[in-house]
């Protein structure tokens, strides 16, 4: 089955063809480093790092470029608010973000331009759109795109013409849905931005948003390449931006394929400080939950349907990775001391098949949850076998290759370190509640089963004695 999905340019799903068979160019908006990253930008980062990896298990190579804003309106009022210079401000949430992403486990980027790295790019392109007439100087010194010069503006929201206000200049980085009018390329510096400049043809100034965007992706991939991806609140004013000013200084199409994910809400409510429902990754691993169970719900919902984010949520991924790690374990278990044993034809064949009807399902616009139904049913046949003591070792061992491969995608089948690695007071109170059951002591051992799950743990007496698991 070839690899397609939903074009937010088209509105409907395409096939991928790569500009270069074999070879995607892939570029996706990374944070804005003025704070730390929430769950809502971590939503979308978690379905780039599925669509990533679904292409390199479909054996395409990937070029991936992720930019770093770290010059913009909020992280020069941040820095000064912290009375600190931009780039050291920015570099504390630069090194969170690279910390959070490695905790959920999400592929690294092979480059991570930042804005302020790339400032002579962007003041070429604006020169570029100057030259041909699209850009102007305004009295206020700084230099806008002139929508009025640019007929094909409005391609992916697909704006009104009519609706939109002409000869009104927007100088923020960021405005609402129906301010469509002429957007800030080059911003003339003024007192608000301190020492934050660079010199450039039109005066001291600092770039706008959105040309950052363009001249990072056109550096690090081309003037066309394959793949854009972000969330759906940055298809306008950003996205809308970054292609009439790439496609204007270019004369060429900026993006094949764009693909956008929806909105996070937390217990169906909009995330929000002040309904105290905001989350950053570190509030929840200091709730007790791992960077897998956080992985497992980010990536559970379809990436075009708005993902309701909630601590139950995460309460019923914990259940459902302990069903995954207690297979995992008798899997591994069979594969080392079982009956030796070539796998039978039908089992070789029903791996092949469950890997084959895995991938089908996330190269179908990736569908997680098809693919997630593949896996529990997988789940539920191999633990069939085992019971009926049908698994040999290498039909084990075959197993566990079938779910190597659907956890090139996923990134959640096996555990987080500190999810293995008993806290020695909980082994030494496993062992005292063992001591007591061996003494028929049966209060005392349900006491100290109780301060077990109390530390949050939970244990599980099995044939070949407990076993301690996260709870």
């Amino acid at each position: 089955m070839p690899l397609q999905f939903y074009n937010s340019l088209s509105h409907r799903v395409e096939p991928l063809d790569p500009l270069v068979p074999g070879k995607v160019g892939m570029y996706t908006c990374g944070p804005t480093v003025y704070n730390f990253a929430h769950i809502g930008n971590f939503r979308c980062y978690a379905f780039e790092d599925i669509l990533k990896r679904t292409l390199l298990a479909s054996g395409l190579k990937v070029r991936h470029v992720m930019n770093l804003t770290d010059v913009d309106d909020k992280t020069i009022r941040g820095s000064q608010a912290a009375h600190l210079p931009l780039r050291q401000f920015t570099q504390t949430y630069k090194d969170a973000f690279f910390q959070d992403i490695r905790t959920l486990r999400m592929l690294p980027a092979d480059v991570y331009p930042a804005a302020t790295d790339t400032i002579p790019e962007m003041i070429q392109l604006i020169q570029t759109l100057f030259h041909k007439g699209i850009a102007y100087q305004a009295e206020d010194k700084s230099v806008y795109f002139s929508i009025a010069k640019w007929p094909a503006y409005g391609q992916l929201v697909k704006i009104d013409r009519e609706a939109m206000r002409v000869g009104v200049r927007i100088k923020m980085d960021e405005y609402a849905k129906d301010a469509m009018a002429d957007f800030a390329l080059w911003k003339a510096w003024d007192e608000a931005d301190g020492d934050v400049w660079w010199d450039s043809p039109w005066g001291r100034g600092r770039p706008g948003w959105h040309i950052e965007c363009s001249a990072m992706s056109s550096k690090y991939l081309g003037k066309t390449f394959d793949l854009h991806c972000g969330g759906i609140d940055n298809m306008f004013p950003h996205h809308e931006d970054e292609i009439a000013q790439s496609e204007a200084a270019n004369g060429c199409p900026f993006v094949k394929l764009w693909m956008h994910c929806a909105h996070l809400m937390v217990e169906n409510q909009k995330m929000s400080k002040s309904l105290g429902n905001f989350y950053t990754l570190k509030d929840l691993l200091a709730k007790g939950y791992t960077g897998r169970e956080i992985r497992y719900v980010l990536i559970g919902t379809y990436y075009r349907q708005s993902l309701n984010f909630s601590l139950q949520a995460l309460e019923e991924a914990r259940g459902n990775l302990q069903r995954i790690d207690a297979f995992m374990g008798r899997l591994k278990e069979v594969a080392a001391q079982g009956a030796p044993g070539e796998a039978t034809p039908g089992q070789k064949e029903y791996f092949a098949q469950a890997r084959e009807r895995f991938l089908k399902a996330l190269q179908d616009d990736l569908n997680v949850s098809a693919g997630l139904g593949v896996l529990f049913d997988f789940l539920r046949e191999g633990n069939r076998e085992m019971d009926a003591g049908n698994y040999s070792r290498q039909a084990a061992q075959g197993a566990l290759e079938a779910l190597g491969v659907m956890d090139q995608v996923l990134a959640v089948l096996e555990p987080d370190a500190q999810e293995v690695q008993v806290p020695p007071e909980v082994q030494a109170l496993a062992e005292e509640r063992q001591a007591a059951r061996k003494a028929k002591e049966w209060a005392r051992a349900d006491e100290l089963r109780a301060a077990i799950e109390q530390a949050g743990w939970m244990v599980k007496d099995t044939p070949k004695g407990p076993q301690l698991l996260r709870k």
